[in-house]
């Protein structure tokens, strides 16, 4: 399968995913607005696809979105069944990005050091 191809089915996933994230865990504990979807790698054969969601809040409201993520994961294949054709609908593996955090611990050290 063409490497362009396969980044344009991530993308789609991606955006579906995004979308539909509000109606999904809608009534959850964890609130919506908290998570975002930062990428999307499906597997070559589309049969599983990673999602990477970066949470803010602390540490224990994140492994609970994740829980939740993972116990909606169902939900969340049955959307992308009915919104993309294609001939497998990807198992959804959810995992916790911090590379946001990371990125925002870089940029308040060149902060401090501009600041000195």
């Amino acid at each position: 399968m063409a490497v362009d191809r396969l980044e344009r089915i991530n993308s789609l996933l991606k955006r579906v995913i995004a979308e539909s994230m509000f109606s999904v865990m809608q009534g959850d504990s964890i609130p919506a607005h908290l998570i975002t979807v930062t990428d999307v790698k499906c597997g070559k054969d589309l049969r599983d696809a990673t999602v990477k969601v970066s949470v803010f809040g602390e540490d224990n409201v994140k492994e609970t979105a994740i829980q939740h993520l993972k116990h909606n994961a169902k939900r969340f294949q049955q959307i992308i069944n009915k919104e993309v054709k294609m001939k497998f609908t990807p198992r959804l593996v959810f995992q916790l990005d911090l590379s946001l955090e990371k990125g925002d611990e870089v940029l308040k050290i060149l902060t401090d050091l501009e600041n000195k």
